[in-house]
């Protein structure tokens, strides 16, 4: 992936003019553009973090501890890897082949509870998944970690794929430190998706209550116009204890696993939009930087001045906005911001170099439109890459695959023709439609039809399927046919595209195609 990137030496040079790295996010490496995409998870304890990758892989891994308490207390990145085994945070983030090198900088604390988990899983061969210790809630939050855990579940969620936030139906209280880490998600919304586990285990009516509960706590704490989406189920291979919503958690689960299976399908351009959203970080962050050095004395008066730039910082973001014409949104947090200013000395900083901001819009104005061509050509050039293994086959096909035997499935594995248990009243219908040569013509036919209130569209469709023959007519056979399709469609159920083998009337089964 990213080949086309090539070994440019632009990408060799020293960025840090503005100090972007010690401010932002480090410089972006070669593994990771090389990587596969990564999933994070990330919940309170025992929400069923560690058992959805088990549930996902369908057997453990390295590492793997599963309990009712906080069990896992390090951070495991689940990978491929040929043979089986646990490599060490400090081996881990001196590989040059893994995307983990910049976390050296989180100390000893951290890279000591950090670990990647290889063995040879056909799922892992597509993605990586990252495990995370519980977040915890009450008296334990208490306990320092000796690292900043917010600030590396940060890190990752810059760099991941999708970032899954797990939710026990039981226990849905956000503590102060679920939070905390939740608002150090912001910017990476689009990556979120929310999970509901163990739902199996409370009836219909409590959980509808618990979904409007949790809807209406991130609502608080996630700042987005737009609802984040919601998975309700139970992930993990034990039998459900309440099964009266299996439909419902058998549509969640499949809806969840698309969005996962699209991950590697999606991975390149992902990349490139981080790409420019670090390019638009940078271009801004040159701006502030610069703008401190130009209102900082030169001999007297440092340390006051410098106060006061920090403490007037929200100011300068509004000038720096109107005199660039620059989203208020493309601006680091104001906060976090004065605090790291707190630290540096501004006299050290950069003046404004227009080559450098000159370089920076021509690439977003010209050079990223290249770049999103030849990704397209080379995904064109790849095998559709989608997550196969574990899990993800178990549903895939078979009677137990989603929908088998519901809707326009219905009957396909029944020697009868499933049409014919209702043709009689369908019969009936039609011999009041005034056939002609055992037909009705597309005009009756309608008549009939739109008594459905189903959209013309719709209709249009089932027109088509029924219409086997295609000679714009129905004969009794197509006209109970269509009602049945009428009669899936009113039921909730999807419309196939082609008419499957099972649906087609007895005595049209040896027409030519």
């Amino acid at each position: 992936m990213f080949s086309w990137l090539g070994s440019d030496d632009r990408r060799k040079k020293d960025p840090e003019s503005y100090k972007f790295h010690e401010f932002h996010s480090p410089a972006l490496e070669d593994a990771d553009f090389d990587n596969k995409p990564m999933v994070l998870l990330v919940g309170q304890y025992s929400t069923g973090k560690t058992s959805f990758i088990r549930y996902l892989l369908e057997q453990d891994f390295p590492g793997m501890r599963i309990g009712p308490e906080p069990t896992t207390d390090s951070f495991i990145a689940v990978m491929h890897g040929d043979t089986e085994g646990v490599i060490p945070g400090n081996a881990l983030v001196v590989d040059p082949k893994k995307p983990f090198r910049k976390l050296n900088a989180f100390g000893n604390a951290f890279l000591n509870r950090f670990v990647c988990a290889q063995l040879p899983n056909p799922v892992l061969e597509s993605i990586s998944v990252i495990d995370t210790p519980g977040i915890l809630s009450g008296e334990k939050q208490r306990i320092s970690r000796g690292y900043d855990f917010a600030a590396v579940l940060e890190w990752f969620a810059e760099r991941v794929d999708r970032i899954i936030l797990l939710f026990d139906a039981h226990k849905l209280d956000i503590s102060d430190e679920f939070s905390d880490v939740i608002k150090a998600l912001k910017n990476h919304e689009d990556k979120i998706r929310v999970v509901l586990n163990k739902a199996d285990q409370i009836e219909t009516q409590q959980l509808m209550r618990v979904y409007g509960a949790l809807m209406w706590s991130l609502g608080k704490i996630v700042n987005t116009p737009e609802v984040i989406r919601v998975y309700i189920g139970s992930f993990w291979s034990h039998p459900l204890l309440i099964p009266d919503n299996r439909k419902l958690f058998e549509a969640e689960e499949q809806d969840l696993f698309k969005d996962i299976q699209s991950l590697p399908r999606n991975a390149a351009l992902r990349k490139l939009n981080d790409l420019i959203k670090r390019a638009r970080l940078a271009k801004v962050h040159a701006y502030i930087i610069s703008a401190l050095k130009k209102d900082m004395p030169s001999v007297f008066g440092k340390e006051n001045k410098k106060k006061e730039l920090i403490g007037s910082l929200g100011d300068i973001y509004k000038r720096i906005e109107r005199e660039h014409q620059i989203s208020p949104g493309d601006f680091p947090n104001l906060k976090k911001m004065q605090d790291q200013l707190q630290a540096q000395d501004l006299n050290k900083f950069q003046p404004l170099k227009p080559k450098l901001l000159e370089a920076v819009e021509d690439m977003l104005a010209h050079d990223i439109a290249g770049l999103m061509v030849l990704v397209r050509q080379e995904e064109n050039q790849r095998p559709n890459p989608v997550v196969k293994g574990g899990a993800f086959d178990g549903t895939m096909d078979g009677p137990f695959g989603h929908g088998y035997g519901e809707g326009a499935g219905e009957g396909i594995d029944e020697a009868d023709w499933v049409v014919a248990r209702d043709k009689p009243a369908y019969d009936e219908i039609f011999y009041t439609l005034s056939p002609v040569n055992g037909k009705v013509t597309g005009a009756n036919a309608k008549r009939e039809m739109v008594k459905s209130k189903l959209p013309n569209t719709v209709l249009g469709k089932i027109w088509k399927l029924a219409d086997i023959d295609k000679d714009g007519m129905l004969d009794d056979e197509e006209f109970a046919l269509a009602n049945h399709l009428i009669k899936v469609k009113l039921e909730g159920h999807e419309l196939p595209s082609d008419l499957p083998a099972h649906l087609v009337p007895p005595s049209k089964r040896k027409i030519p195609e």
